[in-house]
């Protein structure tokens, strides 16, 4: 099974970007890590990230037209896209990850308009939580 692990903005600075918050894996490190992970589940994990909201949303529609789950950490927009929630709610599995506990953070990171079209959200394991997101895929398909 295919499944596209799409990381929103800010997080090509992985390993750089408030390593206390995030850890000091960069996100080539991750993606290489959650490929392999996903070949010992039988996945085919392909791992993408951008800073340009049309292109997520783009992404999203692709995996929408092709049925191919999504494990989705929409950084930032999380909080306020829209356009990104319209998107998801078109693909069939969906699961939310954060690599910090946002319900732990300031107030405007605790409301998500993606997670009610999610069917599960992850949040505040660090990296480990976008290898749970692939485990649940794996054994629920």
């Amino acid at each position: 099974m295919r499944v596209l692990v799409l990381n929103g903005v800010n997080l090509g600075r992985l390993g750089k970007r408030q390593p206390e918050v995030y850890g000091a894996t960069t996100h080539e490190q991750l993606a290489q890590r959650l490929v392999v992970i996903g070949q010992d589940l039988g996945l085919q994990v392909e791992v993408r990230q951008t800073d340009s909201e049309a292109e997520m949303v783009g992404w999203l529609h692709e995996a929408a037209d092709r049925e191919v789950p999504v494990v989705l950490n929409p950084a930032a927009w999380t909080h306020y896209s829209i356009a990104l929630a319209d998107a998801v709610v078109q693909v069939p599995r969906v699961v939310e990850v954060h690599i910090s506990n946002v319900h732990a953070r300031e107030g405007f990171r605790r409301h998500s308009v993606i997670s009610p079209y999610a069917e599960g959200v992850i949040a505040g394991l660090g990296l480990g939580g976008y290898e749970l997101a692939l485990r649940h895929l794996a054994v629920t398909s």
